[in-house]
């Protein structure tokens, strides 16, 4: 936990809220390898005060749409409390931000100096916002993006006009609506759903940027949500919006890498390199059959996600 006692915030005016700020930064987490995006509304003190305990690959604090109006700076000063005292998490910590002409802005500026990772702003639609914001973060901070609009859904691929643009959080729902699509075609199988996450995914992977799938409403159906993971997986995916720990574990376990993948990836990297130094770059393994270049690449990406 962060704070031992949470009896210190109870009938806390905002204005104190500022006196109570701390000073700690946690370190990035190494791996880059991310199955799980777990959304906390930070106006749960309790959830708050276990981040540092998820087992999250990433936690998204939620500034948007979750928060009533009248309640997004008492978020707002929750999520820097809790974070200027937060000396270690495994989790990639994100802050989800109002668009920036809707509050966002003064949330980016208001955030910049405390420990996160990265910034996610909603409802972007093309260059000159993913600019914008660029141009208001902080150099050591990622920049992430919720894809809500036909626009942003069109304009995918041009869309890293940087580096530090690195992930893209599909919102199926937002999306629908923008699109003037029923929200009640997401189903499994359904061909225009896996038509937007193919060509989600494959625009966000031409544009390098790392594409994460859609949240699933309905937190108490693990079955479908483990359906719907599955499937993602086969398709490409490697990463998942969760809405708590129950589908975190689900999304930690589906899009993990299994021993079969690992141990047919070391043994192709070692045989081909073994075959590559005497100058053959192609051969027949008696293990996994024909050995390649390709196959030898796909082997080193598996092998550089653990």
């Amino acid at each position: 936990m962060i704070f031992d006692d949470l009896n210190f915030m109870d009938d806390l005016p905002l204005e104190k809220y500022p006196a109570h700020f701390g000073m700690t930064k946690k370190v990035s987490p190494s791996t880059k390898y991310y199955r799980s995006n777990m959304m906390l509304n930070p106006l749960n003190l309790k959830h708050l005060n276990r981040m540092d305990e998820s087992r999250a690959d990433m936690i998204t604090l939620n500034l948007e749409d979750a928060i009533a109006p009248s309640r997004k700076k008492e978020a707002l000063y929750n999520i820097a409390l809790f974070l200027s005292h937060m000396e270690h998490s495994r989790s990639f910590i994100i802050v989800r931000t109002n668009p920036l002409n809707e509050g966002g802005t003064e949330e980016i500026a208001f955030l910049n100096d405390f420990g996160f990772d990265a910034i996610r702003v909603a409802k972007v639609k093309n260059q000159t916002e993913i600019a914008q914001a660029l141009t208001l973060l902080s150099s050591d901070k990622e920049l992430h993006i919720s894809l809500e609009t036909k626009e942003a859904f069109e304009n995918l691929s041009s869309l890293r006009i940087d580096e530090r643009l690195t992930t893209a959080n599909l919102g199926i729902l937002d999306l629908l609506t923008s699109l003037g699509l029923p929200q009640s075609i997401v189903t499994l199988k359904n061909p225009a759903i896996d038509y937007l996450l193919s060509k989600f995914l494959v625009n966000a992977k031409t544009a390098g940027i790392h594409p994460i799938s859609f949240m699933f409403q309905d937190y108490n159906d693990t079955d479908t949500f483990r359906a719907w993971c599955e499937h993602e997986k086969m398709m490409g995916f490697e990463s998942k919006a969760c809405m708590g720990p129950k589908q975190v574990e689900i999304a930690n376990e589906v899009f993990s890498i299994n021993e079969y993948e690992l141990t047919r990836a070391r043994h192709i990297k070692e045989v081909f390199e073994a075959n590559a130094a005497k100058g053959i770059n192609g051969f027949m393994d008696e293990k996994y059959g024909f050995i390649d270049e390709p196959i030898y690449r796909d082997s080193l990406l598996i092998l550089n996600n653990i």
